[in-house]
């Protein structure tokens, strides 16, 4: 490689990453608002109608949607000052936020590979190594792989979602000042310089936390990290590494405490009397076992996995199957500690997001959660890789191989996404998507709104609010007198009159609202 093009070479592989990443994306600037929390943190919110000072003490002093969460107001609120409404504006600040952490991966993972130590594999990239363009290669390889798999899109192309590529910009640049910490504490004598990337990575840390409290456990992450594939837990300064990560600890403990107590006064958790442990730990099962599948072969990829009322019984049999497969893995760990890495870098992060204490409508599991826990397995795998191309003796086929294979799992991956992001084009795509493969009453419900509230197609609408009422009545749900309401108003809204009042009729008799029998007189009228 020419002198002048080392220095910056990693930079350029880091903007070309984030370049392609944005590109992968792109045909999500054409994309709706979804009817799925956006009313909530957009649509409806009124905290993000102004870019003033009452934004700020609002966003830091309390709590809307039961999290602390003041740096996605902020940007939310920076993205209304500029775009009003208009979707657009949300989802090209989405875009970018994920091309921009793209780059942070690829530099991740470049730390992350000079910094490797003789474990299993002797994976030490010499400088002459770390020049080649096969290494460059492999570093897009690494990010990109990341960042395309089609488990993105959700994290991505929802607006709502602001709060997962967020908190990656801050995550992942902290990860990125860790490292750089380690690698100078490695080498350098110079202490200040150490402790201002030790201290710039936790008050990046802390903003992660300030936008989504997913990053709760990053100490635990870092641990993993310190011993394969940094090799810093030896003997004789284990406790000295422990000790380095209790600040990241402390700060996600009080976040978490935070998070779970205003939950808890609201009484926003599912008691267990109505989700015992039992229906819990079969739920989690599930959900690893989708999660491990899902990352592996992302395919069957719904915009929501609903979590059916009664357990099935083939949730059992996944849970059996997760439990075994991860057993396995750790077994096969003792030996080949890069699959132990991997696997415990997985589960780590995912830990806060399963359904320990499930809160409110909750779904089967959400692709979202991937978002930060795939990072490490990613670059440990490509390392790997990395490691087989060096060392063209182990196979002479490997390259050939290699140079074909890896272009098209990205194809693949590309394509699929491509595919996914069309189920998010609007609520009547995104439900519609869920109803094909997944009908269930809220999905009919939420598909009827957009019917009702932008197609004007009252006769859809009709059809899916039946379908709720009748879904709801089989279980005996005492809500459905609401569902009455909303099917009275599309039949009104049609001009059948008569069938609105009988609708309006039965919602009174079940619950006397004011706005039964103000709509119910329109209909009259």
């Amino acid at each position: 490689m020419p002198a002048k093009l080392k220095k910056y070479a990693v930079t350029a592989m880091a903007l070309i990453a984030g370049l392609i990443c944005f590109l992968v994306f792109l045909r999500a600037l054409a994309c709706d608002f979804i009817y799925l929390d956006d009313f909530q943190y957009v649509i409806g919110n009124s905290i993000i109608r102004k870019f003033d000072s009452d934004l700020f003490v609002i966003a830091f002093t309390s709590s809307p949607q039961n999290f602390w969460i003041p740096f996605t107001w902020i940007s939310f609120a920076i993205d209304y000052h500029f775009w009003g409404l208009n979707p657009f504006g949300y989802h090209l600040t989405n875009i970018t936020l994920h091309a921009i952490n793209t780059g942070i991966v690829l530099l991740i993972a470049d730390r992350l590979w000079k910094q490797w130590k003789r474990l299993e594999y002797p994976i030490q990239f010499e400088e002459k190594s770390c020049e080649s363009y096969r290494y460059m290669a492999m570093l897009l390889f690494a990010a990109l792989v990341w960042a395309v798999h089609p488990a993105r899109v959700e994290s991505v192309v929802w607006v709502t979602e602001r709060k997962d590529v967020l908190n990656g910009l801050f995550t992942f640049s902290s990860i990125l000042f860790y490292l750089r910490y380690v690698q100078k504490k490695e080498k350098s004598p110079d202490i200040s310089l150490i402790n201002r990337d030790y201290a710039i990575s936790l008050v990046l840390y802390l903003f992660s936390l300030m936008s989504k409290p997913t990053s709760v456990l990053l100490s635990l992450m870092l641990l993993v990290i310190d011993w394969y594939p940094l090799g810093r837990l030896q003997k004789n300064r284990i406790i000295a590494v422990v000790l380095e990560k209790v600040p990241y600890l402390m700060l996600g403990a009080a976040v978490s405490l935070v998070t779970i107590l205003m939950n808890e006064q609201i009484g926003a958790y599912i008691p267990l009397e109505l989700f015992p442990l039992e229906a819990r730990a079969v739920v989690i099962g599930n959900s690893l076992f989708e999660y491990f599948r899902l990352m592996l072969a992302p395919l069957g990829i719904l915009p929501y996995h609903h979590l059916p009322i009664h357990i099935p019984p083939y949730f059992i049999a996944k849970t059996i199957a997760a439990v075994c497969f991860i057993v396995a893995c750790l077994y096969i760990g003792r030996k080949k500690v890069w699959i132990f890495a991997a696997i415990i870098s997985f589960i780590i992060p995912l830990l806060p997001v399963l359904q320990f204490f499930p809160n409110g409508f909750q779904p089967a599991l959400c692709l979202r959660y991937t978002y930060l826990p795939s990072l490490f397995p990613f670059i440990i795998l490509s390392g790997l890789v990395m490691y087989r191309l060096q060392n063209m003796e182990l196979n002479k086929y490997y390259l050939p191989a290699a140079s074909i294979v890896l272009p098209l799992l990205l194809v693949f991956y590309i394509a699929v996404t491509q595919i996914h992001i069309s189920d998010w084009k609007n609520p009547k795509t995104f439900w519609s998507k869920v109803i094909e493969h997944q009908p269930f009453d809220r999905a009919y419900f939420f598909r009827a709104v957009y019917y009702v509230d932008t197609e004007k197609d009252y006769l859809s609408a009709i059809d899916d609010y039946s379908t709720v009422i009748k879904l709801l009545e089989e279980e005996k749900n005492p809500e459905v007198y609401n569902l009455y309401a909303f099917r009275g108003e599309a039949l009104g809204k049609a001009g059948r009159y008569e069938e609105a009042v009988k609708d309006f009729d039965v919602a009174i008799s079940m619950y006397p609202h004011k706005l039964y029998y103000f709509y119910r007189g329109y209909a009259l009228m």
